[in-house]
């Protein structure tokens, strides 16, 4: 499989079936997996569509992301290919921190769902539910010191 690090320039390598394709919106990443002849699979929310790499990028960038290959042993092309071919129209259920885009491809590269994007939301939500704690927890301390008769 291919593996590039960095943003697509003219000679970016060609994606080959089964690579991770990571494609960059102005506020997130979208992913995708190559199954050749152009033609990628992604997970729009609910439906698993086949679509051409091209339409999908449109005027955005995109790189060759095997990210997890490090990781998780990268199942049989043909395997990956079957499992997406077979998905393409069916509903799936859809949710930005458990069931995304990139934890779709993921299971079907790897058997294994996973997403980079949603840890990092659960993180960011945790920290922020963390300081809110925080802030109230002072808030009812300082209110408190303020009820106090001396």
């Amino acid at each position: 499989m291919a593996s590039n690090d960095s943003f697509p320039e003219e000679s970016s390598p060609t994606p080959q079936p089964g690579d991770l394709i990571e494609i960059f919106r102005p506020a997130y990443q979208h992913w995708a997996l190559y199954l050749g002849d152009g033609y990628i699979i992604n997970l729009t929310p609910v439906v698993v569509r086949m679509q051409l790499l091209k339409e999908v990028v449109g005027g955005d960038s995109y790189r060759i992301n095997n990210k997890y290959d490090d990781k998780y042993t990268p199942l049989p092309i043909c395997d990956i290919i079957d499992r997406a071919q077979f998905l393409i129209g069916q509903e799936v259920s859809y949710d930005l921190l458990g069931n995304n885009c990139e934890h779709f491809v993921t299971l079907l590269r790897y058997g294994e769902g996973v997403s980079d994007q949603a840890s990092r939301a659960i993180g960011a939500i945790s920290f922020v539910t963390a300081a809110a704690s925080a802030f109230s927890m002072l808030g009812m301390v300082h209110s408190r010191s303020r009820q106090r008769p001396f």
